[in-house]
């Protein structure tokens, strides 16, 4: 089997800190810099999995990488180059304390709200009459407060303001840019008979200006349907057929895991992990139209820090 990326511990020049998260490595040069590592963990659930999945990182950082590009003219980001396929390196900047999620289409979280049947959602009504996965009539921007340990949790866009975690004036242009860059991955989903569904975007600031940091459009902080056949199903009431690593979390439940106390992990063999790779590969190739090369991993460590310290030199 293909090794896989589940952690880093380097040491570079002016480091002040590393973050492990459930899938990045974050490295703070200087209070400058983030070198972002991705690795090859991959998390459901809440709960980090045992194994790592061969060339997910390089899948998600490439991705994400694309897309920050094609939105730069729309706000500035945090990305300033990726001088390794699983690396990004990017702006130092102070994370506003809350994710900017938006939503398209009724489903997930948003449908399990209303079917119990709520109407509002951080503060936003929905429509009477929808169904699951109907399109709202207008992008509904669903923000929730970010959280670091634990789940994160719905809150609205006065609260927000009142409680001074964004200022109104902020607060405005997160709403105004998050709007704006989901339409724009809407139209490259589109055009790969893609649906992008719901997603969410986090921001910084740095000498007072605002960053578009973190990934973006990710099979993993994003939902894709396909746009084939999406109103024959939305008519029949059928599930919709998704991009996501939603099939990852269907093979735990079916193999009775859902993360809850006392719950055992089903053992990931060579071929579910083979196969989890080949589906992160298709998602690349679907998402992005481009053909994916996989990177070389028989020396995965020294190649990214060989490649990190190279380019860490010429900032």
């Amino acid at each position: 089997m293909s090794k896989a990326l589940t952690r880093t511990d380097f040491d570079f020049p002016g480091q002040k800190s590393v973050y492990h998260g459930k899938v990045r490595d974050v490295y703070n040069i200087d209070d400058e810099y983030l070198v972002m590592v991705v690795s090859d963990r991959i998390s459901a659930f809440d709960v980090v999995l045992p194994k790592g999945i061969p060339y997910k990182g390089q899948v998600l950082n490439q991705i994400a990488a694309k897309f920050l590009d094609a939105t730069s003219d729309i706000v500035p980001n945090w990305k300033i180059a990726t001088p390794d396929p699983n690396v990004t390196v990017g702006i130092h900047c102070d994370p506003f304390k809350v994710e900017m999620v938006i939503r398209g289409y009724l489903t997930g979280h948003a449908w399990r709200e209303y079917r119990s049947g709520k109407r509002m959602l951080c503060g936003v009504p929905m429509p009477d009459g929808m169904v699951e996965s109907q399109k709202f009539p207008e992008p509904l921007l669903t923000p929730t407060t970010k959280a670091y340990e634990g789940h994160d949790e719905d809150i609205s866009r006065d609260e927000i303001i009142e409680q001074g975690i964004v200022s109104k004036e902020d607060y405005e242009l997160l709403e105004k840019y998050t709007l704006e860059v989901f339409r724009r991955g809407s139209v490259i989903a589109s055009e790969m008979g893609l649906i992008l569904v719901d997603t969410k975007y986090e921001f910084g600031k740095k000498d007072g200006k605002i960053y578009l940091i973190d990934e973006i459009h990710t099979p993993d902080s994003s939902r894709y349907f396909y746009a084939d056949g999406y109103e024959e199903r939305l008519a029949k009431g059928e599930d919709q057929k998704q991009l996501s690593k939603e099939f990852v979390r269907q093979w735990l439940i079916g193999n009775g895991f859902q993360g809850h106390e006392g719950q055992v992990i089903p053992e990931m063999d060579e071929a579910f992990v083979n196969s989890v790779s080949d589906r992160y590969i298709e998602l690349y190739e679907k998402i992005t139209g481009d053909q994916f090369i996989k990177s070389d991993l028989s020396n995965i460590q020294e190649r990214i820090e060989s490649n990190i310290l190279t380019f860490l030199k010429t900032i």
